[in-house]
């Protein structure tokens, strides 16, 4: 599984460090892309259209209705999605938003980019969502919206955390840049917030390189979504609409073809991920005291956004970050699942320290996420569980354990 000697050699940059590979490297992602995906975008080539164009707007109305929501706004990331979402309520400086330090930092940046105060509240041991009994006691006369997170496909505890954004008067936004597809009783995630955000960037399981989509069912906001988006040419010369400046902030018919092949294959693609899945559940079972992902009692479907081992209180940060060294040089692609936000150099000047949120500090410590896609083997996933249970006896830590 290491390789044949003669094949090819290359180098690339895995999370930031430049790592020699060959065919062997087993990547972190890897698209589901087939024919029909490229017959969409050769179409859109052969068009005399490939910037934002109808079929953008064909990828938002089939979003739209695979929530069974009323407006989808299509952009360029998860990132601008929150951005615009916080701009169409009215929020900026001065005004505080309740988050997650347990998140994709990408899609957090954007409050601090409007001019907003994130407000980090910490999340649960288990699903590593954030805890709503934790967001209420962060709630100040400031606060103007809650952004709560799907994390790595689990969806949140949205009945308690739609409570507690109704009883005080608060936006609930939610983050589903992760998590498309899961389920929270017997509901789509992407329905469950007043607008709700999306990210089409790799190792999502819907991709098109680039993108994002915003969904609500309030008319209000999905027209300052649009305004605060983009001015299309009929506009340009309207009173009224060029009164806002906008973040020039389409999808191209280029990304919105690949995303709309994709959507139409959604469930094909979220069912050959389950396939890894049940793999690596099979193969896990042989390292000692290794439960398998945990999935909470409302939660009807969780789709991974990758596979995400929780390492044993023995295991320290280092001896994590040592055991995804292990695996790199065996060309396996791991990265630690996440750096707490508030520890992030960005966040750490604005006044937060180790120790402020101690549940989402010891879960990131020791998670390690493994690749996960369409594409990989039994041989390949047999690999890389069998690497990392010779790294972790390697740091003397022992077996991988909640």
């Amino acid at each position: 599984m290491t390789g044949d000697i003669t094949a090819p050699v290359f180098e690339m940059e895995v999370d930031g460090v430049e790592t020699v590979v060959d065919d062997s490297f087993i990547a972190l992602s890897d698209p589901d892309i087939t024919d029909a995906e490229l017959a969409a975008v050769d179409e859109v080539l052969r068009s005399p259209r490939i910037s934002t164009g109808p079929v953008a707007e064909a990828f938002e109305e089939e979003f739209a209705a695979y929530l069974g929501r009323k407006y989808a706004v299509a952009v360029p990331s998860g990132t601008l999605g929150l951005l615009i979402t916080l701009a169409a309520y009215g929020i900026g400086p001065g005004d505080e938003v309740i988050a997650s330090p347990y998140s994709f930092r990408e899609t957090a940046h954007a409050i601090s980019l409007i001019g907003a105060k994130p407000v980090f509240a910490d999340i649960d041991y288990w699903a590593g969502t954030l805890l709503p009994e934790k967001a209420a006691v962060r709630i100040t006369e400031k606060t103007k919206a809650i952004v709560a997170g799907n994390n790595n496909g689990h969806p949140a505890a949205w009945d308690e955390m739609r409570a507690l954004a109704t009883a005080r008067g608060l936006i609930l936004i939610e983050d589903s840049t992760e998590a498309i597809g899961s389920k929270y009783r017997d509901e789509l995630v992407g329905t469950f917030g007043d607008t709700a955000i999306f990210d089409f960037s790799q190792p999502s399981p819907l991709t098109c390189g680039e993108g994002g989509m915003i969904v609500t069912d309030d008319l209000d906001i999905a027209v300052a979504l649009r305004r605060h988006r983009a001015h299309r040419l009929p506009e340009r010369a309207s009173v009224i609409v060029s009164g806002s400046a906008p973040y020039q902030a389409g999808i191209s018919d280029l990304s919105a073809a690949l995303g709309l092949a994709q959507l139409r294959r959604l469930d094909e693609i979220l069912e050959r991920r389950r396939i890894s899945e049940h793999l690596y559940y099979k193969h896990l079972q042989s390292f000692e005291g290794i439960k398998d992902p945990y999935i909470g009692p409302d939660i009807t479907e969780v789709n991974w956004f990758l596979y995400n081992v929780h390492l044993g209180t023995r295991f320290s940060r280092s001896s994590r970050d040592a055991i995804i060294e292990d695996l790199r040089v065996e060309q396996v692609e791991a990265v630690a699942y996440c750096n707490p936000l508030h520890l992030q150099r960005h966040y750490f000047d604005r006044g937060y320290r180790r120790g402020d949120y101690f549940v989402a500090e010891k879960v990131a410590d020791r998670a390690v996420a493994l690749p996960f896609h369409t594409h990989l083997s039994e041989d390949q996933i047999a690999f890389i569980v069998s690497t990392m249970k010779d790294a972790s006896i390697n740091v003397g830590a022992g077996a991988a354990i909640y």
